[in-house]
């Protein structure tokens, strides 16, 4: 039985420098046009992406799963003059290329990226070219991000104070009173250390202040970072990807009233 290809369940413009913008994209649907930017610095997955586009792969095909504060996600080909209802949006296993994850490129709103199969099936997080998903995402408040931040490097820097503040505790103690310019300058040395574990340890968590500026205002889904290979991201037509999000859908998320990709151009 095939699988169905699902991404994990997840106005101000941040740009992106000249240098990674080598081509720009059109996708037309029936509901409106967005247009957008593919990067250079991810080169097989623009030139596969390029590829499909060029050969009118994704033309005709629907938007077969759409998540309000989420995603809407397209292309696929079993998709094209699907009946009413039916649950589509499968991948394809002979369109899947190895990721190439940048980290200067996050899920901020607009943000065009390659959907893939489950790490149980897909360990490499291989991309399914066949099709692609673009973020809506949601604003976040800077609170939100502050407490997120927080809670992923808590274990992380327990840990580290564990190392580094126990053994000494004793004697940390006996300076806060004894010595207490001594003690805030081995506060800042312990602090500094423990901040470099955390930032040296996978799955570590802090906020750019890029990334705090689109997210607490442009919005965006930042648990989907590190899962996914970003390629490109919407630069006019935002809209239309909120128009798309808020379609009734069914129970597969496919909308009731079938959004077409009516074309995708490269230039």
């Amino acid at each position: 039985m095939k699988k169905s290809v699902f991404i994990l369940i997840t106005c101000f413009f941040v740009s992106i420098p000249v240098w990674s913008q080598s081509k720009t994209v059109t996708i037309e649907t029936n509901v409106g046009t967005m247009k957008g930017i593919l990067y250079d610095d991810v080169p097989n997955h623009v030139a596969t992406f390029c590829e499909r586009a060029n050969k009118g792969l994704f033309n005709g095909t629907l938007f077969t799963r759409v998540i309000p504060e989420f995603m809407i996600q397209g292309g696929a080909p079993d998709s094209k003059n699907a009946p009413a209802g039916v649950r589509v949006g499968y991948g394809d296993r002979s369109a899947e290329i190895l990721p190439e994850m940048r980290p200067q490129y996050f899920f901020k709103k607009g943000t065009i990226a390659a959907p893939r199969q489950n790490d149980d099936i897909n360990p490499k997080k291989k991309s399914d070219m066949s099709q692609f998903f673009i973020v809506q995402g949601k604003v976040y408040r800077a609170g939100e991000l502050d407490t997120l931040q927080r809670a992923t490097n808590l274990p992380i820097k327990r840990k580290a104070m564990a190392a580094f503040y126990q053994p000494h505790k004793m004697e940390m103690d006996s300076l806060k009173t004894a010595d207490p310019k001594e003690y805030n300058r081995q506060v800042v040395e312990i602090n500094h250390k423990v901040d470099s574990v955390i930032r040296a340890t996978p799955g570590h968590l802090f906020f750019t202040d890029e990334q705090i500026e689109a997210y607490t205002t442009l919005g965006g889904s930042r648990h989907l970072e590190g899962q996914y290979t970003i390629y490109g991201e919407i630069t006019e037509g935002l809209d239309i990807i909120d128009r798309i999000a808020s379609q009734p859908r069914d129970a597969y998320d496919r909308p009731k009233k079938d959004i077409k990709i009516v074309r995708v151009t490269v230039d």
